[in-house]
């Protein structure tokens, strides 16, 4: 069996210098890194990582804390393209990651306590984030190495990677007023998570500084699914007075609305202005095209996972938030030939 001390001998360097190595020590250069790497895979050597672990106290695992049942997060497209970016950046880093869910918050503690006290990872990256989060409040507790997702007011020290959603929103809904609406809606999320309350105050903003009123039946909570979507076409559209414009506080959610409105018998952009958040692939494919805010999604995901790696590493993290740019991508189904406001 081919050791450490062999790869060591054939590689000119000492046995430490080859745990180095195979621990992605930052102070190994990257040339003795290729070189020893190159000679570990020639020679068919693979580390024992559960030894390594008990040496070195790290386990090279890292946690994602689903933030609701995978069944339902794996059907919005943004979660897949945000595991994307932390899975890229993590296995170039020589980092497993763990994936964990929960059914309900009481059920979220219990699964990551249980990884943070056994030591079963060496950090954890959060989701999502609510209001008064209890999850938020035990691993800060514990002052175990997190990096969140989003953002939260509780706990200014936890290291976070966010959008600025409340402009965001402002902007998506800015751009209604523009094409000519003054009666403009807002499809959203559960009011305790952090994203929705930022995205709601951004739509608010936009409509006060256009001196447009906020009607609250013009205005439905729900989930980030497409049944949510679905179901507020079916009350708003039944209103006496309905809006022409629709923010949608995600893509998925979307499709939800174009479903309902096309059960109903209404036309996109004709009968109701859609403008969504996240520019998931499928927006441009479908009928109408969805505008959409393209947050960085990607970005987000990779920038977590490096965020977390350097704290693990204990190198230095210059910003303890870091806000990834957006962008509006105008498409057909908030483009109509309405009078323009000036």
């Amino acid at each position: 069996m081919v050791t450490i001390k062999d790869i060591a001998k054939a590689a000119g360097v000492s046995p430490s210098t080859v745990s180095r190595v195979v621990s992605n020590h930052p102070r190994i250069s990257k040339a003795t890194s290729q070189k020893v790497k190159r000679i570990m895979e020639e020679m068919g050597y693979h580390p024992n990582m559960m030894a390594k672990s008990l040496v070195s106290k790290t386990t090279q695992t890292l946690s994602i804390m689903l933030p609701r049942p995978a069944e339902e997060l794996f059907q919005d497209f943004f979660f897949g393209e945000l595991l994307r970016g932390i899975l890229t950046q993590s296995t170039r880093a020589g980092y497993d990651m763990l994936l964990t869910a929960a059914t309900s918050p009481g059920d979220e503690i219990e699964t990551v306590s249980r990884l943070v006290l056994g030591r079963r990872v060496d950090g954890v990256i959060l989701l999502s984030s609510r209001v008064n989060d209890p999850l938020i409040d035990m691993l800060s507790k514990h002052d175990f190495p997190t990096v969140l997702i989003g953002r939260t007011d509780d706990h200014p020290n936890i290291l976070s990677v966010d959008n600025n959603n409340e402009q965001a929103a402002y902007d998506a809904t800015h751009h209604l007023i523009l094409q000519g609406h003054e009666r403009i809606g807002f499809v959203s999320g559960p009011p305790s998570l952090t994203v929705a309350q930022d995205r709601m105050k951004g739509y608010r903003r936009a409509l006060r500084e256009a001196g447009l009123q906020a009607r609250s039946e013009w205005i439905v909570e729900g989930e980030f699914l497409q049944q949510s979507g679905y179901r507020a076409m079916s009350f708003m559209m039944s209103l006496p007075e309905r809006p022409s414009g629709l923010v949608v506080i995600d893509d998925v959610v979307g499709f939800g609305v174009l479903r309902g409105l096309t059960e109903l018998g209404y036309s996109v952009p004709d009968d109701l202005s859609i403008v969504s958040f996240n520019n998931i692939a499928l927006s441009e494919l479908a009928t109408p095209p969805i505008s959409s805010i393209d947050i960085g999604t990607y970005q987000l995901g990779y920038t977590a996972s490096q965020m977390l790696i350097r704290l693990i590493q204990e190198e230095t993290v210059h910003q303890s938030r870091i806000i990834i740019p957006h962008r509006l991508i105008v498409r057909e189904s908030s483009i109509q030939a309405l009078p323009k406001r000036s």
